[in-house]
């Protein structure tokens, strides 16, 4: 990128919290706007909003005179009648609108291995096939030689999911690693606490979590001692623990960088090479790297192509298996004190303790119950954006709206991702602290996700009875001696 692109024209450049790392600034002059009003649109919570406004200022501290800071309301308050801005393409449907509406001049976007036009490429060579990930993936790592000794994968395969799911170590209750390095907060985190108070206390917003620490990299410095500290502690540990789960250990081997990547802090790409020279030197083992590298250059950068190329209505058009359900009080606010099924208890706890939860716990628990009680997709999806730290537009319909709730029939994810309680009790130690028992579905200590596996199947089997990948699942319900009972026992359960 040419370092002279901010300057051209006399232009000063409006960088958004995507945005806030070296790689959006090619060193001209520089616009930070904090609109109040982004904050107060839905319930957010604590830990979210303290991170965003905690890195926008540090971002400003660090930029010192070559940035405009304001605090407003709204954009339009500092935006409107300005023709002097230029912004690198923006990460929501809605703030890509705005900027076009005021005709400020607007440069591709970055901050992805891949661009928008390389996505499009890809997209057309792929006509009346779908546009899946693992090809996607494929696609990428030949193209960016990485994990590649010429044309073949290293180690012959492109994907180790397979070694990558073990259970947790029996009767542990952590895995064992060091604690994660944390951030020490500052006096911009003391400012930002006191400022959000003093929203919540005068109405301007609803927060809900706890209060900090803060544990996520708000810089560009902290987010590099973060990704040094994962290579360091846990990358090994990464692959084989990454679908696990353990009450003790809310971090397990995860890089815990999805926040600070997806606040513009870490280029993807450099993230992904550190780690892969970790195999090449021999310091991490194969299925460990390949598997981050998946996450990042295949699934990171797919969900994001995705998000333009399904288009705005994707997130609100979407309900294939007519799921309404308004979402509960406790995953509302977050209060794990309503739940006595100890794996959707810890799990909510743990939002509510750090705005957190590892891609597991938000598949297979949270979205899994969701799934199975038929709640509202775009509610949802708009509880993930607003509940979690990593949380963007932009990341959350293909995660929630597809793959976890499987709402766009199938776009994302071929069958629905829904499962009884023995995929928890086989990749945690939660059920075994449970009043409930995976292995029961009717009566008092049935397993409310056991149950309610089949009852979903029973709400949903004329949506899905042409879904080949549902033949079987749906044939084991229709064999079921007491599935009338199991189907009433859930349509009125109490104590979940």
């Amino acid at each position: 990128m040419a370092g002279d692109e901010g300057r051209a024209g006399g232009r000063t450049r409006w960088v958004f919290a995507g945005q806030l790392g070296p790689l959006f600034d090619d060193g001209g002059p520089m616009m930070i706007v904090e609109a109040r009003s982004v904050f107060g649109r839905r319930p957010m919570h604590r830990a979210k909003a303290h991170l965003l406004l905690s890195a926008m200022r540090h971002r400003a501290a660090e930029l010192g005179d070559r940035v405009e800071y304001h605090r407003v309301e709204r954009y339009s308050e500092v935006v409107d009648g300005r023709d002097d801005l230029e912004v690198i393409d923006p990460t929501s449907w809605a703030v890509r609108r705005f900027v076009r509406r005021r005709g400020v001049v607007v440069l591709p976007s970055r901050g992805f291995v891949t661009s928008e036009a390389d996505f499009a490429d890809w997209a057309a060579t792929r006509q009346g096939k779908r546009l899946l990930m693992e090809d996607f993936y494929r696609t990428v790592r030949e193209r960016t030689g990485l994990l590649m000794r010429g044309d073949q994968p290293e180690g012959g395969r492109f994907n180790y999911d397979h070694d990558n799911r073990t259970p947790p170590p029996k009767n542990a209750a952590r895995l064992g690693l060091p604690d994660p390095w944390w951030p020490e907060e500052d006096e911009i985190d003391q400012e930002v606490r006191a400022d959000l108070d003093a929203w919540q206390r005068d109405g301007h917003v609803t927060l809900v979590g706890d209060d900090g620490p803060r544990r996520f990299a708000a810089t560009h410095a902290e987010a590099e001692r973060a990704l040094a500290d994962f290579v360091e502690s846990r990358l090994n540990d990464f692959g084989p623990f990454e679908d696990a789960m353990l009450d003790g250990d809310w971090t397990m081997a995860h890089s815990l960088l999805s926040a600070p990547m997806n606040l513009g802090l870490l280029d993807p790409r450099h993230v992904v090479e550190t780690v892969v020279a970790e195999y090449h030197a021999g310091n991490a083992p194969l299925a460990s790297v390949e598997g981050f590298t998946r996450q990042i250059v295949g699934w990171r950068d797919y969900v994001w192509h995705l998000y333009w190329h399904l288009g705005e209505g994707y997130r609100t058009g979407s309900n294939a298996l007519g799921a309404h359900e308004p979402l509960p009080q406790a995953f509302r606010e977050l209060d794990p004190a309503a739940v006595e099924a100890n794996c959707l208890h810890e799990t909510i706890d743990g939002m509510r303790r750090h705005g957190w939860a590892h891609h597991i716990q938000r598949l297979m628990v949270l979205g899994n119950w969701a799934l199975q009680h038929g709640y509202d997709p775009v509610a949802l999806n708009d509880w993930f954006v607003d509940m979690f730290v990593d949380g963007t537009p932009w990341v959350m319909p293909a995660n929630v709206i597809g793959m976890s709730q499987h709402a766009d029939g199938g776009i994302v994810a071929t069958k629905p991702y829904a499962s009884g309680g023995a995929y928890i009790n086989k990749m945690s130690d939660y059920c075994g602290g449970c009043v409930f028992d995976p292995k029961v579905r009717l009566g008092e200590n049935a397993c409310p996700f056991t149950a309610g596996y089949w009852a979903f199947l029973d709400r949903v089997e004329p949506r899905l009875q042409r879904n080949h990948r549902m033949a079987q699942p749906l044939a084991g319900l229709r064999r079921l001696a007491d599935r009338d009972a199991v189907v009433d026992q859930e349509r009125h359960r109490e104590r979940w």
